[in-house]
Order: structure tokens, then C-alpha cells, then sequence
């Protein structure tokens, strides 16, 4: 039976990044939809400087779209979620909810919100905030040391209201240094076609909201965790701390687990293994 997957992406991403995934689950006869989230892909805003010739006030430009929250973003979510559920009619499918990185915080607190409209969600490599509250409180865990990237971000989240990259940089190395962060094992020509459409903002809020997973609704919906071997901006043993503790929150419906031996993003390097996957852990 058909399966309908809804697509949420992570940080700085939009919905097209998610476009040989998606040909992959459509390849297997599965229905799929991809969001972008506010302020991101094609409803992504900009920092004042981020077009100018020598961005000479990028590092410190306040983001037009730093008062964009948590909460904002997992509305949008169940939004789309209530569009899907309306538009089956009778004929009810299987919705499974499938998260990438930050975009597992948006998902937590949307299956919060509204777990009768998601069947199933699955994190890929990603942010699962339960008993920390917060994706923040999870990236001050000594289990981040491994992480690399530390290059790539642009002035004080604090004063520009987001967490900012530059993927219009001309810097081969900073260029280089992203690749190998985010998207380890996808060779050179191909990332630059996913870095072309990355936006360089990341509200602020995204990483300070409360999921606010609950036992009772978020803990009711069966899950899957797609660890990623190689993952150098989520290192394996956070994405293991984050299984953990939401197997913590609810020892009676834990997480159902697969590897893959990939980088941050299997949805570029590894799209017909993740789609195998999604399809095998959802149903």
C-alpha cells in the first residue's frame, strides 16, 4: 500500500533539497510531499548585505527572519499535515513524518501538537529534543566535541537573531570546509548544486524553542532514528544521546533504528539506500 510521506528539512535547507529522495520514494510507488519551512527555500528572506559585492556587513546584518520561532515553524508543519489528511477523503493513508537535522526539533514539536495526524516519524540524523527541552540544550553536550564546522558560522546569533552560513562565499576553503561537514561522501560538483540553494539563515528560535515532547502524544507515535556513520555535524554519539533519552521518556514505544554508512546528508549521497529504508522502518 502507498505510503504518503511528508518531507521537513533542516537547517539553511529548503524543500528542493530533498529532490532525488523524493524521485527515489516516487520510483517505489509512494506518495510525497516537501515543505519549506518559513523563511526558508522559495519563502527564504535574506540579510541586508548577503547580495552586495564584498558583503562587508553580513557577520553583524540583523535577519529578517530571526523572529521566526519554533512554534511558527511546526504549525506550518501541522498545517500541512491537515492538508494531506483532508485532501485523502475517505481512502486514508499511512502519513509518515520524515525529519533532517534541525528540522527534527520542528517535527518533535509538530507530532506534539497534533500526533493523530502523523502515523509514524522518522529522524534522519536528527535533532530529537525530549528530556533537554531544546536543540540548543543538546548541541552543549559533550557529545558534540567530534563535530566539525566551527569555520562556517557567521557572527553572534544573539545579535543577528539567526545562525548564519555563507553559501555565496568564493573561499574554496570555506566551501570545502561545509562539504565535508554537511555533506560528507557527495563529491565536489554535486554539492555545489546543493549549496547554490542553501539560504544562510537559521532562526534563532529553532534552537531555543521547547519541543515539549510529551509521553502521552509525541511518546505515542511509533518512530525510527536514521543514524548516519559518518555524520560530522551530528556526530554519532549525539544522535545516539538523543535516541537515548527519548527511549528514556518512553520506554514502552522506543525507537526503531537504522544505519547508514553516510555523511550529514544521505538525501544527497545515499538517496535510493534512504529511501529503502523509509519505506522498510514506516510501515
Amino acid at each position: 500500500m502507498p505510503i504518503q510521506f511528508l518531507l521537513v528539512h533542516g537547517a539553511w535547507h529548503g524543500a528542493g533539497h530533498w529532490a532525488q529522495l523524493s524521485a527515489a520514494l516516487t520510483r517505489r510507488g509512494h506518495d510525497v510531499r516537501a515543505v519549506d519551512l518559513p523563511g526558508h527555500g522559495m519563502s527564504a528572506r535574506f540579510p541586508a548585505s548577503y547580495f552586495e559585492a564584498g558583503q562587508k556587513t553580513l557577520a553583524h546584518d540583523v535577519s529578517p527572519i530571526g523572529k521566526v520561532t519554533l512554534d511558527v515553524a511546526a504549525e506550518s508543519v501541522v498545517a500541512e499535515l491537515e492538508a494531506l489528511r483532508r485532501g485523502q477523503g475517505g481512502g486514508r493513508r499511512h502519513t509518515v513524518l520524515v525529519a533532517h537535522s534541525m528540522g527534527g526539533a520542528v517535527a518533535t514539536r509538530a507530532v506534539q501538537r497534533a500526533p493523530e495526524l502523523v502515523d509514524h516519524v522518522v529522524y534522519v540524523s536528527a535533532f530529537v529534543p525530549t528530556l533537554l527541552g531544546t536543540a540548543g540544550a543538546y548541541l552543549a553536550l559533550p557529545e558534540v566535541s567530534g563535530a566539525s564546522g566551527a569555520g562556517l558560522y557567521l557572527g553572534d546569533p544573539a545579535e543577528t537573531g539567526a545562525v548564519r552560513i555563507n553559501p555565496r562565499s568564493t573561499d574554496p576553503a570555506y566551501l570545502e570546509e561545509l562539504r565535508a561537514t554537511y555533506y560528507t561522501g557527495v563529491p565536489t560538483a554535486a554539492f555545489l548544486a546543493y549549496a547554490h540553494a542553501l539560504t544562510p539563515e537559521q532562526p534563532l528560535g529553532f534552537l531555543t524553542g521547547e519541543a515539549g515532547a510529551t509521553a502521552d502524544r509525541w511518546g505515542a507515535v511509533p518512530r525510527t532514528f536514521v543514524r548516519c556513520l559518518r555524520d560530522r555535524a551530528l556526530p554519532l554519539p549525539l544522535q545516539d544521546r538523543l535516541i537515548d533519552d527519548a527511549d528514556r521518556l518512553t520506554p514502552g514505544n522506543r525507537f526503531r533504528q537504522a544505519t547508514l554508512d553516510s555523511g550529514h546528508a544521505p538525501f544527497a549521497s545515499l538517496p535510493g539506500e534512504l529511501a529503502d529504508v523509509l519505506v522498510r522502518t514506516s510501515g
